[in-house]
C-alpha cells in the first residue's frame, strides 16, 4: 500500500506541476493584456508623425502647384515681351524706312528727266539700285498695283477715270509706289482707278 500511496502522491505532484505553468502562462497573458490596454506613448508619437507627414505632403503639393503656375506665367511673360520687342522694332524700322522712301521717290523722278551727262545718270541709277537693295534686305516689298484690282488695304485712290482699255475697278496708273514691311503696309500706293 505504501507503494500505491507513493505512486498516487507522485501523480498528484505531476498534476500540480502541469497546472502551475498554465497558471503562470495565464498570469503572463493577463499581465500582457493589462500592458496593452494601457495607452502607449509611442502610438501617440506615430499618429502625430503621420499627421505631420500628411500636412507636409499637402504643403509640398501646394508649393509645387504654385511653382508650376509661376513658371507658366513667366514663360507667357517672356513670349509676350519678345513679341512686343519685335513689334516695337518693326514699328521703328518701318518709321525710318518710310522717311527714306521719299528719297527713293526723288531718285526715281530724277532718273525720269533728261540728262546730258551719261556718267552722272549712271551714278544716280547705281545709288537708286543700292537703296532698293537695302530695302529688300530689310524686308521691304513693293506693292503691285498697276493692272491689279483696286484693294483699299493696299491702294489709295486719288482719282477715278473712264477707260475702256481697263476692266472695272482696275488700277490704271500708279502715282506713288506703295510698300509693305514684314506683311504690314508702311505706305499705300497712290493710284488712279479705271471704270469705278
Amino acid at each position: 500500500m505504501n507503494k500505491d500511496k507513493k505512486e498516487k502522491a507522485a501523480k498528484e505532484e505531476m498534476l500540480t506541476e502541469e497546472k502551475a505553468p498554465q497558471v503562470e502562462q495565464a498570469g503572463c497573458s493577463d499581465s500582457s493584456k493589462s500592458e496593452t490596454s494601457k495607452p502607449d506613448p509611442t502610438d501617440d508619437k506615430k499618429d502625430a508623425a503621420e499627421d505631420a507627414l500628411v500636412a507636409l505632403q499637402k504643403k509640398n503639393d501646394e508649393l509645387s502647384d504654385r511653382l508650376m503656375r509661376t513658371m507658366a506665367e513667366f514663360d507667357n511673360f517672356k513670349k509676350r515681351t519678345a513679341k512686343e520687342k519685335q513689334e516695337i522694332g518693326s514699328f521703328a524700322k518701318g518709321a525710318c524706312i518710310k522717311e527714306l522712301l521719299s528719297v527713293a521717290d526723288n531718285f526715281e523722278r530724277a532718273l525720269d528727266t533728261e540728262c546730258k551727262d551719261a556718267d552722272f545718270f549712271k551714278g544716280m541709277e547705281m545709288i537708286l539700285k543700292q537703296m532698293q537693295d537695302v530695302f529688300t534686305r530689310l524686308g521691304v516689298t513693293e506693292i503691285e498695283a498697276l493692272n491689279a484690282p483696286f484693294d483699299p488695304e493696299f491702294h489709295h485712290a486719288i482719282k477715278q477715270v473712264e477707260d475702256d482699255s481697263f476692266g472695272e475697278n482696275v488700277v490704271c496708273q500708279v502715282l506713288q509706289k506703295g510698300y509693305t514691311l514684314d506683311g504690314h503696309v508702311i505706305r499705300h500706293a497712290m493710284v488712279v482707278v479705271a471704270n469705278p
